[in-house]
This record gives structure tokens, C-alpha cells and sequence, in this order.
């Protein structure tokens, strides 16, 4: 192989949970490519990492089906710049961290310009949208799967796969330090906190802030006693919940809002209350009761709720195969049913202590050295490109 100080990468990450796991990846390839050089599009982690990114991860986030279109030209703008670049420029591989509808597309017009492709996480075909492995196959030169069970998937259709385990594994501890993240976020040591995660995206925002805060303000009837703990993910959606919230008149609900922290906040907590997504398996790696919730733009949801091919959408459900933690999805999410979800998630000790046996095997399960494993089948396929 050449020296590092000759090889380019090109990464694009287009939301929080791919910047994290494409940040662990170059953690693990720079021990072996100490000078390689990073460009693309990536978030903050990513950057630590030495991304040169070309446009905030912010510009590429949309959430759901018909909420892409009208960003939809600015958005395939980027991905043809960047495809034009790359392939003048010819990086040793492309990697692409999660985000499928837009880099699958450009990873199948890189691979066909003689680009390496890596996808890492292997888009979830065994929830829905299976045809999509068609595309998988022209597109990927090798996948990287988080979950134990994608790795089978992925060889029975003929695509190079590599299960590195998932990062969040390494990252959360197997005992959580409860005391600890009451100290660092200011809560006493004896509250009853619940975390409320309404999402970090401003779509999620949009659907669940103030079913979210509703919620809590059931449940704060039932016990004035509790805590409510709201991690924001930046300024700008802090500054859109507290409008939701004022334009709902919502402003008596006693929430503590904090900034960023969401690991903290979901260790100290007794309950949370979280929108489908990472966070989900976040919070089943801190070993915490949970309610999921989820919703959309309806037209997006009639479609979603037809092609899905589970009866879950919640990370440890889909994991356990069953309905581990309750799952309230679309109209189905009111702050009656949420309330009365996590209330029992608060005070049922057996369901708690059962929960907590399962999640924590769950996260051995999910153990690896993700980021030695990640960098290692990047370098096997830069090599077989040689």
C-alpha cells in the first residue's frame, strides 16, 4: 500500500448517529493511516477526527418521506458536486455512514467511476424496503453491520459484510453511574427523574415536542414530586422546543432543559421517555425502563406503515424480537397512553429489574472492538484494490 501521507478517504455522514459511528471508524483507522487525509461531509465528531468537512451535516438532515421534497434539489445538488469531485479526485475508498437514500446513490455512481464503496450500517432491509438490496449489491464493495443478525442477511445476497459490533456498546458503561450523572446534571440524589428525549432532529421536534411535554405534565400531576430532564442536541432546537412549547402555552410544565448530555441525563434517570431511533438503544445500553414514541407527516406515515416488514420499530424490540418496552406510534402516541406507559415503567419493580437483565444482555451481545474492526475491513479494501 502507499504511505498514509498519499492516501484520501472521503466520509459523508448525515446525521448525529452516523457522525458518531464514522468518528469511531477514523479513531480506529488513524493508528494505521496516521497521515491520511479525511474529507467529505461529517458533524462535529467527525471534525475532531480531522474531517475537512464540505457542508454542515446540518444541510443533509430531513426526516421522513415527503419531507425531503422541497429540499430535494438542494440536497441532490450537493450529492452531484460531491460525486464530481470525487471521482477527479479518485480517494482510496468512500465511506458512507449510514444516511442510505442519499449515499447509496452515490456510492453505486462511485463504484461504477472505480471508487471502493464501504457502507457502514447496513440499511435496514430486514425492516423494510428489502428491494433495496439490488442497489445494496451494485453500490457496496464491502458492508459493515452493527447488529448481529444483518451479517447473515447480507452474505445470503452475495455483498462482502463485516460484523464490527456496535460502538455504542463500547462507549456506554455495562453499569451505569446513576449517582454520578445526578451529580454532574445538578439533581438530587434521591429525585424520581424522568428523561423526556423528544428527538435531536428538527422533524422529530416538529411531531413529538408537545406530546412529549404534555406528557410530563400528566405525569406531574400524578406526582409532583418528579423530575423532568429534556437533553437538547444544539441551540437551534432549543430554541424551536421552547417555541413549541409557548405556542402549546405549555410554559408551567416543570422541565429542565439541558444542553447535550443525553448520556447523563439517561443515567440518571428512573424512566425515559424517547423518540424511536438510537436513543432507543442508548437507553437500553444504560439498562432504563422506556416508552418509545413515534411520529411523522401522515402521507409519509400511510406509506412507512405499509412497507414496514416487523411488528416493531423500537432498536431493543427489534432486538428481542418481541415487545420488550411499549411502543406508541403516530396517533396512537397521545400524552394519555405516554403517561400511563411510563408511569408503570416507574413503579413496577419486577418489570424494571426484568428489563435490566435483558438489556444487559443485549449490550454483550453488542460488545466488539468496533473501531479496530471497522478500520481493519477498510484497509482490506483499499488493499484488494491495489
Amino acid at each position: 500500500m502507499a504511505s498514509s501521507a498519499d492516501i484520501s478517504l472521503a466520509l459523508v455522514a448525515g446525521e448525529v448517529s452516523g457522525d458518531m459511528l464514522a468518528a469511531r471508524l477514523m479513531a480506529g483507522l488513524r493508528p494505521v493511516l496516521p497521515n491520511a487525509r479525511f474529507h467529505g461531509i461529517g458533524g462535529p465528531r467527525m471534525i475532531e477526527q480531522g474531517l475537512v468537512s464540505d457542508v454542515p451535516i446540518e444541510t443533509l438532515t430531513v426526516r421522513g418521506l415527503f419531507e425531503i421534497i422541497p429540499r430535494y434539489r438542494e440536497i441532490k445538488g450537493i450529492q452531484n458536486r460531491l460525486r464530481d469531485r470525487l471521482l477527479e479526485e479518485k480517494p482510496a475508498a468512500f465511506i458512507g455512514a449510514d444516511y442510505p437514500g442519499f449515499n447509496l446513490g452515490l456510492e453505486e455512481q462511485l463504484r461504477a467511476g472505480g471508487i471502493p464503496t464501504v457502507h457502514f450500517v447496513g440499511p435496514q432491509i430486514w425492516a423494510w424496503r428489502g428491494g433495496r438490496i439490488k442497489k445494496i449489491q451494485r453500490a457496496v464493495s464491502h458492508m459493515l453491520v452493527i447488529f448481529p443478525f444483518e451479517e447473515q442477511i447480507y452474505r445470503d445476497a452475495g455483498v462482502p459484510v463485516t460484523y464490527i459490533g456496535h460502538p455504542l456498546a463500547e462507549t456506554i458503561p455495562m453499569i451505569p453511574d446513576v449517582a454520578g450523572a445526578r451529580a454532574k446534571l445538578g439533581l438530587a440524589a434521591d429525585a424520581r427523574v424522568v428523561t423526556v428525549m423528544p428527538g435531536s432532529r428538527m422533524g422529530e421536534l416538529k411531531y413529538l415536542a408537545e406530546t412529549f411535554v404534555r406528557t410530563a405534565g400528566l405525569l406531574a400531576k400524578r406526582d409532583p414530586a418528579l423530575t423532568f430532564v429534556v437533553p437538547m442536541a444544539g441551540d437551534k432546537q432549543r430554541a424551536y422546543f421552547n417555541e413549541i412549547v409557548a405556542r402549546a402555552g405549555l410554559q408551567d410544565v416543570p422541565l429542565t432543559l439541558i444542553d447535550g448530555q443525553s448520556h447523563a441525563a439517561i443515567a440518571a434517570a428512573d424512566a425515559v421517555l424517547v423518540a424511536s431511533g438510537t436513543a432507543t438503544l442508548e437507553v437500553a445500553l444504560h439498562k432504563k425502563p422506556m416508552v418509545i414514541a413515534y411520529k411523522v407527516m401522515r402521507a409519509s406515515w400511510e406509506i412507512m406503515r405499509h412497507m414496514g416488514y416487523l411488528p416493531w420499530i423500537g432498536l431493543p424490540n427489534i432486538l428481542a424480537r418481541e415487545f420488550l418496552v411499549p411502543e406508541y406510534l403516530q396517533h396512537a402516541a397521545t400524552p394519555e397512553a405516554l403517561a400511563g406507559a411510563v408511569w408503570q415503567q416507574l413503579n413496577d419493580t419486577a418489570l424494571r429489574d426484568r428489563l435490566a437483565g435483558r438489556f444487559m444482555d443485549m449490550h454483550h451481545s453488542l460488545l466488539r472492538n468496533s473501531a479496530q474492526e471497522s478500520a481493519q475491513a477498510v484497509l482490506r479494501v483499499i488493499e484488494s484494490d491495489k
